[in-house]
């Protein structure tokens, strides 16, 4: 039935995109797939992470999210399991969209960001606030963007990046760009690794993290054709293979490992005539992994799941002013593993985005989303906001949204107590934005209130085995700001940015706060450059949370400062070959995340960079 519907669906959108076209024009020379992002998201804050941040946080998508966004990171212990979490939400209700497609997982619901490689990527972008009228389940708190950008021009360059640092830790990337007016291809390889086995600071016995190495492999991929003036077929591939061997809390404890192989792939046929733009997509993703629960031992558990997605985009543009987007697709995840019989789950759903600016200084924006599949009743998604600009100093953004996350496979199917008669976790969201432009200072200050209803949680039951239930409705009410300073002043340049984010995010039965939810995070992040001189300091400021739901004092874990410091010099001429230097957790804080996961005190590594 879903699939039917969504087939008729599929064909009625089509219709206007036949009957259109007689015109053509020519494709823009620099190319994107999550073009919701930037048409569709200007009532909301958008931190776009440009290509100097990004250099300097190119192995860990995690430190450069955690130093240079509001978003919340637990860790457990460094190259660990690293979740994300925004506005006092869960690290499944964070949605991690990759080149417009939700990549986060269909077995846990949230997306490990020390299995996303980030070489490749062109633009990293965080999306706070909600959008599943957009991105569907799991961007309630707000989303994160990974895109792979095409240039369309004459180009052939490579990017070279090798480091090695304490604990015998080394990272290296490569990437090939090549392009003409025709064809453009990104493609790229990535290694990391590490022995690990950093000393706990100020620890009385000694002890080191143990059993705590780890490696992995990614393999990047961006290809585009044009098929003449109005027609390009884009792919799109990822491949992911690592080892981890899980840190020990005790040094009596079994060793254990992990091992995890993710896949993506997504086929674009983008075609533009006059004044509409379509695009089908089709995607596989795959995701599996291993535990070993002994290292001695073979045996293992395993889960895995594979996606298919096609999604039909259109967009049609009347005149500068107006834009009208539909889109209509079919997901179908096939899962099974050792404690999930072998289940199928089929989503098919419908949206519709409308964007307006009837004036130069005011403008709007409207979605609507429905999805249909018969293993829970999905809301109407929606979202409305405006943006308006009477001067050009000032700027207000306000919205209201309505978003939602569904259950996992082993929210539903887990053997030991999945619950099949889950419904999805429902949220309601205001915010409002103001923004300000002084010369080269810019800051935005934003309040927000957020409802979430039906949020699961396993909890135990007859005979001890926890089961999920929809239990929790949750209030939050928070503030985020942002700061920026970009100058130049002849060969100087100076860089400025911080962020800062409070969140009371509480159970509304009981008035506790949520359990890993810090009432504070900042961050302050300077950079200057001398002609070909580069200096850099990080520094992050997380808030003391609790790890129990009764809100024990005596159960949390504190509050931390952790701060980086990096230099290098370009000693090429017309080719770019820097040698440069770090010092990360510069003042040697002691501090975990993760209530006993002990995170690296002072540690270095040096790094080279080639641009030819």
């Amino acid at each position: 039935m879903t699939a039917r519907k969504l087939i008729f669906c599929f064909f009625i959108l089509l219709c206007p995109v036949l009957r259109a076209q007689q015109d053509s024009i020519a494709l823009r020379e620099v190319t994107i797939s999550d073009a919701q992002l930037k048409r569709f998201s200007n009532t909301q804050n958008v931190i776009k992470l440009n290509d100097s941040t990004l250099s300097r946080n190119s192995v860990s998508l995690a430190d450069l999210l955690q130093f240079n966004t509001p978003i919340y990171f637990k860790e457990n212990g460094y190259g660990m399991v690293s979740s994300p979490a925004f506005r006092g939400t869960t690290a499944q209700q964070t949605a991690v969209v990759w080149n417009g497609i939700n990549i986060n997982s269909q077995l846990n619901g949230q997306t490990d960001f020390n299995t996303v490689p980030t070489a490749g990527f062109g633009n990293v972008s965080v999306r706070l606030g909600g959008g599943s009228a957009i991105y569907g389940s799991s961007a309630v708190g707000g989303s994160i963007h990974l895109e792979n950008e095409l240039f369309f021009g004459r180009r052939f360059s490579h990017d070279v990046r090798l480091a090695y640092g304490s604990f015998d830790t080394f990272n290296g990337s490569y990437q090939l760009a090549a392009s003409n007016q025709d064809w453009s291809v990104n493609a790229g390889l990535s290694r990391n690794q590490s022995q690990n086995d950093y000393p706990f600071v100020g620890d009385k016995r000694n002890r080191k993290n143990s059993n705590g190495q780890f490696y992995n492999t990614g393999m990047n991929l961006a290809l585009g054709y044009r098929l003449g003036d109005a027609h390009a077929v884009k792919l799109y591939s990822q491949v992911f293979d690592g080892e981890r061997h899980f840190s020990l809390i005790n040094t009596s404890d079994t060793p254990t490992k992990y091992r995890d192989y993710n896949t993506r792939n997504l086929l674009e046929w983008q075609a533009v005539w006059g004044k509409w733009i379509s695009k089908v997509k089709t995607a596989f993703l795959s995701e599996r992994y291993q535990y070993f629960d002994d290292l001695s031992d073979a045996d293992h558990t395993f889960g895995q799941v594979k996606t298919f997605l096609a999604r039909h985009d259109l967009t049609f543009t009347p005149n500068d002013r107006m834009a009208f987007n539909t889109l209509i697709d079919f997901t179908q995840h096939d899962g099974t593993g050792s404690d999930i019989s072998l289940q199928k789950r089929q989503i098919g759903s419908a949206g519709l985005l409308f964007r307006h600016r009837p004036w130069p200084v005011l403008g709007y924006e409207l979605a609507l989303r429905k999805e249909v599949t018969d293993n829970y009743d999905s809301p109407l998604l929606y979202s409305a906001g405006i943006d308006w600009t009477p001067w050009r100093w000032y700027g207000l953004k306000v919205n209201a949204s309505r978003n939602f996350r569904i259950p996992t496979f082993n929210d539903l199917y887990w053997k030991q107590g999945g619950n099949p008669n889950l419904q999805p976790e429902r949220s309601y969201q205001f915010e409002a934005t103001n923004s300000f432009r002084f010369n080269h200072f810019s800051m935005t200050a934003t309040i927000y209130q957020m409802q979430i209803s039906d949020m699961i949680r396993w909890v135990p039951g007859s005979g001890g085995v926890f089961s999920p239930e929809n239990t929790n409705s949750v209030l939050i009410n928070g503030a985020e700001a942002t700061l920026g300073y970009d100058h130049r002043i002849g060969r100087h340049r100076f860089n400025l940015k911080g962020a800062y984010g409070y969140t009371d995010s509480r159970n509304r039965e009981t008035g506790k706060q949520l359990i890993y939810v810090p009432y504070h995070k900042a961050t302050v992040a300077v950079a200057y450059g001398y002609r070909k001189l580069s200096l850099a300091y990080q520094h992050v400021y997380n808030g003391w949370v609790y790890t129990q739901s009764d809100n024990n004092p005596d159960k949390t874990v504190g509050l931390y400062h952790v701060s980086n410091v990096s230099a290098d010099y370009d000693f090429g001429h017309k080719r770019v070959y820097r040698l440069g230097f770090k010092a990360l957790n510069l003042w040697d804080e002691q501090y975990e995340s993760v209530a006993d996961r002990p995170m690296p005190g002072r540690h270095f590594n040096v790094y080279l960079i080639l641009k030819f």
